[in-house]
């Protein structure tokens, strides 16, 4: 920790304060504006920016504000794993009597929301689902995530990659439910690795593989990733499906679709056909209604289950914006369901620890469309020999599983 850490640190913080935009964005467009800065300064820049994130409201009640440098050094006193002695050549005396007195203050007479660092509707809908699970589960968010990757199985197996990147001292160990994840200890450039370069590994949170795992597509099938985005379900589907049948992938950003080209190149698949749509209701998803034998809809969510990763979407998100997600996510949902032939699967899946957007979502639609039943998320898992115990849904966290929080259902249209 030095002044020129410090300094910098409180510049990005007034980049990303505001939240008129997502974190990494500002952050990044903060790393371009200060090209000078080096490796380790870039590390404790980006670690004490999320830090304060994770805790601003909680810091917020204890600086009496949104003053960026005061922030700053009671995130780095209270959860920085600094000693305060550390503190004395770099603040003035006044400013040091103030830490100290922060690092040493108690959130006991704040209320529990404050307590949390929760938005007050959000706490609110989080404690009516999880109760006395919510300040484990919270403490896990507060986290920073692993780096998991998912091996390629079409040009690798785990066993081998594992072995070689412990050959080259990272500490790598496989996840405990997907067959095709390694998790990282540390955070290692990947991007010019011989692993990633030639498409055998891909960054994936081990969550994320359980989805394309628990849509379970098969050789020579008709597959659709409704909503593919950068693509990372997408070539997990093409890799299960051994590059046979035709998968594919619908999303509305052109941009996302491009960025997805790369990757597809990398990985040696050649049965995805990237498809942009202007909406869930564009004419070639009309067009292929009862074609597809599999279809994921990885729905636009909330994204409060990836607060490890995005800790200001609990800042950003509203309640107003969650209500216009649901409206969304129902049509998606329907829409999707289209496409579906007699006895086809789908997996509606989030990123989110909201009812709203998960059971209540899936509920009101098996409501509206009887031609669909759901399928036990656990016995799906079991057929798939993942040792991972579920009930009707695909319910995870990181407190109870490592993984991000991820929701599914398995819905499959009756022949």
């Amino acid at each position: 920790m030095t002044p020129t850490q410090i300094d910098a640190a409180r510049s990005a913080l007034a980049m990303v304060l505001p939240l008129r935009h997502p974190a990494d964005a500002a952050l990044s467009r903060f790393f371009r504006d200060h090209p000078k800065l080096g490796a380790r300064d870039r590390t404790f820049v980006a670690e004490a920016v999320y830090g304060v994130l994770r805790h601003l409201r909680s810091l917020e009640a204890l600086c009496g504000g949104r003053n960026g440098r005061q922030l700053l050094l009671a995130w780095l006193a209270r959860h920085g794993g600094h000693n305060l002695r550390e503190f004395e050549p770099l603040v003035r005396e006044g400013e040091f009597k103030w830490l100290k007195e922060v690092k040493a203050a108690k959130l006991d007479d704040q209320p529990v929301a404050v307590q949390l660092d929760l938005p007050d509707w959000l706490h609110e809908r989080l404690q009516a689902t999880y109760g006395a699970r919510l300040p484990e589960l919270l403490g896990a968010l507060n986290r920073p995530a692993p780096l998991d990757l998912r091996v390629n199985p079409l040009n690798t197996d785990r066993a081998a990659v594992l072995a070689q990147l412990q050959d080259e001292g990272l500490t790598a160990e496989a996840t405990p439910w997907s067959p095709l994840g390694i998790r990282l200890k540390d955070k290692p450039a990947l991007q010019k690795h011989p692993l990633f370069l030639s498409g055998q590994i891909e960054v994936q949170d081990e969550g994320s593989q359980l989805l394309g795992l628990l849509l379970a597509p098969k050789r020579g099938e008709m597959v659709c990733d409704f909503c593919a985005g950068a693509g990372g379900k997408t070539m997990l589907l093409g890799a299960l499906m051994r590059s046979t049948g035709r998968l594919y992938a619908f999303d509305v950003s052109e941009k996302r679709l491009n960025n997805l080209k790369p990757r597809l190149k990398r990985s040696g698949l050649s049965n995805v056909q990237p498809q942009l749509i202007a909406s869930e209701r564009d004419s070639k998803v009309k067009r292929l209604a009862g074609k597809f034998d599999r279809v994921l809809v990885d729905a636009p969510c909330s994204g409060t289950g990836t607060l490890r990763r995005n800790p200001d979407l609990k800042w950003r998100q509203t309640e107003a914006g969650l209500a216009e997600l649901n409206a969304k996510q129902a049509s998606i949902l329907a829409a999707a369901a289209t496409l579906l032939k007699p006895g086809g699967r789908l997996v509606y899946a989030t990123c989110s620890l909201l009812r709203e957007e998960n059971e209540a979502i899936v509920e009101a639609f098996l409501a509206a469309h009887p031609e669909f039943k759901l399928v036990p998320a656990g016995a799906v898992l079991t057929a798939q020999q993942i040792p991972l115990a579920m009930a009707d849904y695909l319910q995870l966290d990181p407190a109870a599983h490592g993984t991000d929080a991820f929701f599914a259902a398995v819905l499959e249209r009756t022949a």
